[in-house]
């Protein structure tokens, strides 16, 4: 007669065969949910580019006649991207919502374009990154806020950016080229190139000049460059030695 642990072990077991079916169904479920170029789904966007990737599950998205994606963009898990105030309306002839090529917008990160919002190639979103080009007036102190009209302004974001974390772009943000924005900042206005700013209202807490460089200057060493012609085996034989070795090996 089998005892306890026999029934045990087939119970584990069949836990085991169970966990990496589910997970195999869902990785199944990611790939054929993803939206690209050559499988769009039931988004039809303005354009969207060849190599760009929307993961699955994708957050609320509308408004798409209205939206650019440009080439080999990674669009990551419940990102919302909007055209308008809400679905179903004619926006004119022009895109509202144009993103250039080789961006990259973090999980969850939110684009909402009731007007022009541009993204500039080569931008980098950390997660949660809340993008608007709307806000909410308070005029009238005895309307509730929700109701009374919102204000509208174009939002542009440069070239080249990194904008990290839970950072928050507001209407009218002209965020010029490789700027970082620090996570959690709240970005409104102008914002030079070559900045990085930070804070609730975000400020400009250093900047490069071509005559006196990064200003204060940076705190931390250069990243070594990667020798030209290593391949990824010689990377990964790198990344095994100690420190020391490691330096002495690239420098």
């Amino acid at each position: 007669m089998p005892n306890r642990n026999t029934f045990s072990s087939l119970a584990a077991a069949r836990r085991r065969l169970v966990t990496r079916a589910v997970h195999a169904g869902w990785r199944w479920v990611q790939r054929s949910g993803a939206v690209t170029a050559e499988r769009p789904g039931r988004l039809h966007f303005r354009r969207i580019g060849p190599g760009t990737k929307l993961a699955f599950p994708q957050g609320t998205v509308f408004g798409e006649p209205w939206i650019e994606l440009g080439d080999h963009c990674i669009v990551a898990e419940q990102v919302t991207l909007t055209a308008g105030m809400m679905p179903d309306l004619d926006l004119g002839p022009e895109p509202i919502l144009r993103i250039g090529d080789g961006v990259v917008l973090g999980r969850g990160s939110h684009v909402i374009a009731d007007t022009d919002i541009t993204i500039g190639a080569d931008c980098y979103f950390g997660p949660y990154v809340y993008v608007t080009s709307t806000n909410h007036s308070y005029d009238d102190p005895h309307e509730p806020v929700g109701k009374q009209w919102p204000r509208m302004e174009s939002v542009e974001i440069g070239p080249g950016c990194w904008i990290g974390t839970g950072a928050v772009i507001l209407p009218g943000a002209r965020i010029g080229r490789n700027v970082v924005v620090a996570a959690g900042a709240v970005v409104r206005g102008k914002v030079p190139d070559h900045a990085v700013v930070a804070g609730a209202p975000a400020k400009v807490v250093r900047r490069w000049e071509p005559e006196t460089g990064w200003q204060p200057p940076l705190r931390t060493p250069p990243p070594v460059p990667i020798p030209a012609g290593m391949t990824s085996e010689q990377l990964l034989a790198l990344a095994e030695l100690p420190d020391e070795e490691h330096g002495a090996q690239v420098r």
